[in-house]
């Protein structure tokens, strides 16, 4: 017999650990069943499950656990990415703790100390995914900086390289001075902050007295500028356009340009152009052949350098500023200081504020490798659900800009690339070919240099989809598995990883990386605010897994994934689906105690009982839109079908009507009804297994005996068009909508519970009187009635009336609740749900309120305003029903 009640904690390790040495997550590269296949996002190793990772990883479960249930050969795709910059931090932190830096160890013994704490620490992210109850093909999980893998990282640059598609150059790179690497605009961070905006007047030359006013919010990067833009069609200054103007503090001649950038409304109209240290003024620059002069070294301060007057060389940067300021108001350079309230980008690692600087790296030419991936998604090779996210990813890849993929680190793929004596550079796949190219070249054995930078992280991950699968070699899981079905992820990404997949897998392989791209939502709190420490609103999925159970918190994920909608998590939501596991056992037990078992060779199509075939025809539409909903990723659709069948149609519904039966002396229509509710249970258990694998795992080895192999080995129901009995379906429903109408009279009209009230049917046809003297003890009993009968009379004075199809449902009411009480506190509610519609209709009909407020604010203020408006409604319609009695 069950226990009384569910332990998950005990349940969940046994069931996880069974199945992981079963093999039953594993991949069959040998089978002759359609291949899925889903490639894992590989989670960084240092990191640690986040309910973003809930989130995605929840999904994907559910995905590969159904097609595994439909026969198809799932590969789950598992693995790590070595995560460059993060993974360095951690182990450099760790040296600093013991008064060390890297350099004390040297590159060598560097890497060594990472490989070693990752065989220590990395693994933490992949053991709290399998308390997740995700099932990927462990035996199969790479790491990105794996020995096949970064053969694969090397034959890509190697090839690429041959084909002019990676390039090394001089350009502006997002600058870490902590770090002391160039970063992904991905790891930049913009954050608000409050500043000011300098107006400096710029001598004009040979123009004694006379200026031009530009205006900064950084004025260390003067000492750079190379030149002064106005737009070539602003009046005041188009006599100036082909002269110069005397940089202050330094006296170098500038150019003043005439360039579409400068915006005329936008201050002065006049921008000063410093290309080594602004994205926008590197364009100007390159357009208008300007000069660039980097005055920052790699901490961000003024270079030790002749050009650079030497009061501000070896200042910090905002050291320099302050002097440089100084200086200009002591020359009557200063025209005025504005406060200003600006965006300023900063590293999401260091926190350092992020340099524009100027330097030698390598980069990708994102361009040319964007246009067949544009191409792809536009025949529809690959599909974004949902849709509009295409547009995010057109948007960013027809605008793209050259990629750079250099990362001035330790911790990564060393880019292959070795320098001669002379800085001839060869591009090869390893050391002995780069020498011998360099024989070659030189006509003897010469001494090389390797390159000391390293990958960015994401050149390895957009290999992901077929380095993990063997290539270059052509494996059979190659030629199997790729390309994959669908890649679930977050949209913050799309552009940083989806993107580059694409390219590359359609560079490499001639083909897309995947099918379908699902892009969901964001999990924020209950307020709609995004989750953050500084908040104070993160909910940690782990405390939720040890509280509610996992089970509970992937459905509730998945209920409440909704296409294109952020995810509003209230800790109430994921009890309220522990309830649900609750009622699930409770369920179970119910049928143990009651001897209602699965039967082998059960078929369900000879009951004949109608309660049964309606049951049994409900399994049938329950599991086509379970599954129809899955397919189209629509994930909260098919969790709240199967919350709706299980909760509602089987115990609400199903084991009350059938109570009489399985307490009655009918020995044939025991045994029918006992053999199709553990068949029923069954297939709620192989159904809900997706989404609440290990509930129904334990109750499927718990009420089976002699089964063949365990729940995660079973077919997903599927049946045939025979199974359905429409007739049963009407009559069934029938009884169901009756109750509920009554239930739903006797809740709006406060009647007590205990009270038992008369039922009336008017005008009935003789099929309703029929079910009416057929099902008279189940509704008697469910509606608590003290009788139910037909009549072709005038309703009672006091009578509540609905419809139901032909007939009147007739509830006399007088006697057992006052009238004009339940008048005036439908009233009263009524009232009070119209003055809150009203107050939020004040809300946001106030312009600065809807400007002002975040959205998530706004969102929640229309959230309330519907349930206040549904609320009101339904108070009325019940009023109405009083009024009318």
């Amino acid at each position: 017999m069950l226990d009384k009640t569910y332990s998950p904690a005990q349940v969940e390790a046994k069931h996880y650990e069974a199945w992981e040495k079963s093999g039953a997550f594993a991949a069959d590269a040998d089978s002759n069943a359609q291949p899925y296949t889903i490639m894992m996002p590989p989670p960084n190793v240092t990191g640690s499950l986040h309910m973003g990772h809930a989130l995605t990883f929840t999904l994907q479960d559910i995905l590969i656990r159904y097609h595994r249930m439909r026969g198809d050969d799932a590969l789950w795709q598992p693995g790590t990415d070595h995560a460059g910059i993060a993974t360095q931090m951690v182990v450099e932190r760790q040296l600093a703790a013991d008064g060390k830096t890297r350099h004390d160890l040297g590159r060598a013994g560097f890497i060594d100390r990472v490989w070693q704490w990752k065989a220590e620490s990395g693994g933490t992210i992949t053991r709290q995914l399998r308390r997740l109850g995700a099932s990927p093909d462990w035996d199969r999980e790479r790491f990105t900086m794996d020995e096949g893998l970064s053969k694969a990282v090397a034959k890509v640059f190697v090839t690429l390289h041959k084909q002019n598609l990676i390039y090394r150059d001089k350009r502006l790179v997002n600058w870490d001075p902590k770090l002391h690497t160039a970063i992904s605009d991905l790891e930049v961070e913009s954050r608000e902050v409050k500043g000011h905006l300098w107006h400096f007047k710029y001598p004009l030359e040979n123009r004694p007295d006379q200026f031009i006013t530009v205006a900064t919010t950084r004025p260390e990067t003067m000492l750079g500028d190379t030149a002064i833009a106005v737009h070539p069609e602003d009046e005041r200054y188009k006599d100036l356009i082909g002269s110069f103007a005397v940089l202050p503090l330094v006296g170098r001649r500038i150019p003043i340009v005439g360039d579409e950038y400068a915006d005329p409304e936008t201050g002065s109209g006049a921008v000063k152009i410093t290309p080594a240290h602004d994205f926008n003024d590197f364009e100007v620059g390159r357009r208008n052949k300007l000069e660039m002069i980097n005055v920052l070294d790699r901490d961000a301060k003024i270079i030790d350098d002749a050009m650079i007057p030497e009061a501000y060389r070896g200042l910090d940067r905002y050291e320099a500023r302050k002097r440089i300021v100084a200086d200009l108001e002591e020359q009557g350079l200063v025209e005025k200081i504005e406060p200003h309230t600006h965006m300023l980008p900063h590293g999401d690692r260091s926190g350092m504020v992020i340099e524009p600087w100027l330097t030698d790296q390598w980069y990708c030419d994102a361009v040319s490798l964007a246009q067949p991936a544009i191409k792809a998604v536009e025949e529809g090779r690959t599909v974004f659900v949902p849709k509009q996210w295409e547009n995010t990813y057109f948007e960013w890849m027809r605008n793209i800009q050259p990629w750079c993929i250099s990362r001035q680190i330790w911790w990564g793929h060393q880019i292959p690339a070795w320098y001669g004596p002379d800085g001839a550079v060869f591009v090869e796949e390893t050391e002995d070919e780069a020498k011998a190219a360099a024989e070659a070249h030189y006509g003897a054995p010469t001494d090389l240099t390797r390159d000391s930078d390293v990958l960015d992280t994401w050149f390895s991950s957009a290999l992901w989809p077929f380095s993990t699968l063997g290539w270059p070699d052509r494996t059979k899981e190659l030629e199997r598995y790729y390309p994959g079905d669908v890649l679930v992820t977050g949209f913050d990404i799309i552009f940083f990883w989806v993107a580059r997949m694409m390219m590359m897998g359609l560079h490499f392989m001639g083909d897309v990386p995947f099918r379908h791209v699902y892009i969901h939502a964001l999990v924020r709190d209950e307020r709609g605010q995004k989750m953050s420490k500084s908040k104070g609103n993160v909910i940690d999925p782990l405390e939720l897994i040890d509280e509610y159970g996992c089970d509970a918190l992937r459905f509730t994920l998945a209920a409440m994934a909704a296409q294109g909608r952020d995810i509003k998590l209230a800790v109430g939501r994921v009890e309220g689906n522990r309830n649900f596991a609750t009622k699930l056992w409770n369920a179970a037990r119910y049928c143990q105690m009651n001897e209602c078992a699965a039967q082998p060779g059960f078929d369900p199509a000879s009951v004949k009982l109608t309660v049964n075939r309606w049951i049994v025809g409900e399994v049938a539409k329950t599991a086509a839109r379970a599954a129809e909903a899955i397919e189209a990723y629509r994930f909260n659709d098919a969790a709240n079908a199967l919350y709706q069948f299980t909760w509602n149609t089987f115990c609400d519904w199903y084991l009350e009507f059938t109570k009489p039966i399985l307490n009655g002396d009918d020995a044939e229509a025991k045994a029918e009804t006992r053999a199709t509710t553990g068949w029923v249970l069954d297939e709620i258990l192989q159904l809900l297994h997706p989404f609440m694998p290990f509930i129904t795992e334990e109750l499927w080895e718990e009420l089976g005996t002699g089964r063949e192999h365990g729940l995660i080995r079973a077919s997903w129901p599927q049946f045939g068009s025979d199974i359905a009995d429409a007739s049963a379906e009407a009559e069934m429903d029938w009884v169901v909508r009756l109750i509920s109408t009554v239930r739903g009279v006797r809740s709006e009209m406060n009647v007590p519970a205990g009270a038992q009230i008369p039922l009336l049917l008017k005008d009935a046809s003789p099929g309703t009187v029929q079910r009416l003297d057929t099902y008279r003890d189940i509704i008697l009993r469910m509606a608590r009635l003290s009788s139910a009968d037909t009549t072709s009379d005038a309703a009672p004075k006091g009578s509540i009336q609905a419809v139901l199809d032909e007939a009147t449902v007739v509830l006399p009411l007088a006697g057992v609740i006052d009238v004009d009480q339940e008048k005036a506190r439908l009233s009263k509610e009524i009232d009070k749900h119209t003055a809150e519609i009203a107050k939020i209709d004040q809300k946001l009909g106030n312009a600065n309120f809807v400007s002002r407020a975040p959205a998530e604010v706004i969102e929640e203020q229309r959230d309330r305003r519907a349930t206040a408006e549904a609320a009101k409604q339904k108070l009325a319609e019940a009023l109405a029903r009083l009024s009318a009695a």
